[in-house]
């Protein structure tokens, strides 16, 4: 059984082969397998941490191939699922010259949407150490409440809880009904990573002080803030502080912070009680931020994903 399940959505991305043109205008697209939960899961495996996949795609080529590509990077997909009500999802990509992203999602429901709470696994997650989840799998029914449920299991067994907020607001209602799901799955993790946007959105105010300590709650144990190239900023209920970034030729920003995400894991499993010292803690945030940066010197997701003998390599040239 895996050390860590990562539970979600898991989709095709085709990702414009050209920068800094709009969907429209993109002569081509390259395929590739994402969806933030699946790239946690291959990040971690490409960094030698045992990982699974909890959730659901459609029983399609797609599909077929997602599993595929989780099983040729030693992902775990026992607790896998196909729908035949619904296709796999699909998101088109479009790259601004700065390597930052537009999506256009196909999801109409797509067959993650349909992911139900009786289709957990329950076992399966009760043998981690780690569960990791985001909002995409929050905003419709039923895979909202498969989430909440997935959730309260892990919680229940003592697993490690891990969130990352993840905002797609084209994917919600409106702003309000997103914020409210963030905040729910919020108070529900141990650990967070948040993006400078999600935090100021969540909190409600550009000031990061002082929207990490209006979101902060007693059972969160560390926050990590990504700042992209500046780096991250981590905060504890002991301290805080900036762990500067790596200074690399940006090609596709697409899932930095899930090899952000799978660094800090692989670091805080290692070291649980890094949330407590600031030295451990900073030392993990180092190697996030070069998973990190690694990620985006390729196009895609998972195939950008590095695995340890190249972040080993990259921390080693430099101080």
């Amino acid at each position: 059984m895996p050390d860590v399940i990562s539970h979600g959505e898991m989709l095709i991305d085709f990702v414009s082969t050209v920068n800094g043109v709009p969907l429209i205008e993109a002569p081509s697209f390259l395929k590739a397998p994402g969806g933030a939960p699946a790239n946690v899961a291959v990040g971690l495996a490409r960094l030698g941490v045992s990982a699974g996949f909890l959730g659901q795609v459609g029983d399609d080529a797609f599909g077929h191939f997602l599993e595929q590509t989780l099983r040729e990077n030693n992902v775990d997909v026992t607790a896998l699922r196909f729908s035949r009500e619904a296709r796999t999802m699909l998101a088109f990509v479009s790259l601004r010259v700065d390597g930052e992203r537009d999506f256009m999602f196909y999801r109409h429901p797509s067959a993650d949407v349909l992911y139900r709470p009786e289709d957990v696994d329950e076992a399966y997650v009760r043998s981690a150490k780690a569960f990791h989840f985001g909002t995409i799998s929050l905003i419709l029914e039923p895979a909202r409440s498969a989430t909440l449920h997935a959730v309260k299991i892990a919680r229940a067994a003592g697993l490690l809880i891990s969130f990352d907020p993840n905002l797609r607001l084209n994917l919600w209602p409106d702003a309000k009904t997103a914020r409210d799901a963030m905040r729910l799955g919020w108070r529900l993790a141990h650990v967070i990573k948040v993006s400078e946007e999600e935090l100021a959105f969540l909190g409600e105010t550009a000031d990061l002080t002082e929207a990490a300590c209006k979101l902060w709650h007693t059972e969160l144990r560390v926050l990590i803030i990504t700042r992209g190239k500046a780096g991250c900023r981590y905060v504890t209920s002991a301290f805080s502080g900036d762990v500067p970034g790596f200074n690399v030729t940006v090609t596709d920003t697409t899932g930095a912070g899930d090899g952000f995400v799978a660094g800090l894991l692989k670091g805080l499993l290692a070291q649980p009680d890094a949330p407590t010292n600031e030295d451990r803690l900073r030392a993990i945030c180092r190697y996030a931020n070069a998973v990190g940066a690694l990620t985006t010197t390729r196009r895609g997701a998972i195939p950008a994903l590095p695995m340890t003998e190249q972040v080993e390599a990259f921390l080693g040239k430099r101080p």
